[in-house]
């Protein structure tokens, strides 16, 4: 403070889509409200909840002749769940292999 000018905010709460709690012996870092806005743009605020991320030995390949996505909507969705995966690594897993088919993404014609 010496050198610069500045001042005391104290302690952190809240930066970057990340709450951060301080408790007597741990900080707690959590993106509540930012897994609640990515829901809410990418509308699936009524999706179902789920324990595990992903089924079990689900095996995903490319689909040559499945309906094509928008390639920029796409990597929209998988840059917001990259962004989370800062406070849930539980599913960094499952991003990465999503992250995988970003060229050209297809839903499964059944």
């Amino acid at each position: 403070m010496k050198e610069f000018e500045m001042s005391d905010l104290g302690l952190l709460s809240y930066y970057l889509g990340i709450e951060v709690n301080h408790k007597k012996y741990s900080i707690e870092v959590k993106q509540k409200a930012y897994a609640k806005k990515v829901l809410k743009q990418f509308v699936m605020e009524d999706c179902n909840l789920n324990k595990y991320p992903m089924e079990a030995k689900l095996q995903l390949g490319k689909d040559v002749e499945g309906s094509l996505v928008d390639p920029k909507e796409y990597r929209r969705i998988i840059g917001c769940l990259r962004y989370l995966t800062h406070t849930r690594p539980d599913i960094s897993y499952v991003v990465g292999i999503v992250s995988r088919y970003m060229e050209k993404p297809t839903t499964l014609n059944q």
